[in-house]
């Protein structure tokens, strides 16, 4: 295996990033992470009520079923 090989293998994915302008609490904090991580791939979901960012790491992630699941969750992601 070459060196450069090695490397990429070792660089974490770039996150997905969504702002939800409806959150506001640990309830919607709570909510978004429930669904989110039952997403296929998601590793990790990072939900910042300050910033209404909601940030999604893991491999091979759907975008979309991300979407869905935050809808699911009762919120919406601002385009």
């Amino acid at each position: 295996m070459h060196a450069s090989q090695d490397e990429s293998a070792n660089v974490a994915p770039k996150p997905l990033t969504f702002v939800v302008e409806g959150i506001r609490c640990e309830h919607c904090k709570l909510s978004i992470t429930e669904e989110v991580s039952r997403v296929s791939g998601v590793d990790s979901v990072e939900v910042d009520l300050d910033s209404k960012l909601v940030r999604v790491r893991g491999t091979a992630v759907d975008d979309v079923a991300v979407v869905d699941a935050i809808d699911e969750a009762g919120y919406e992601v601002s385009l």
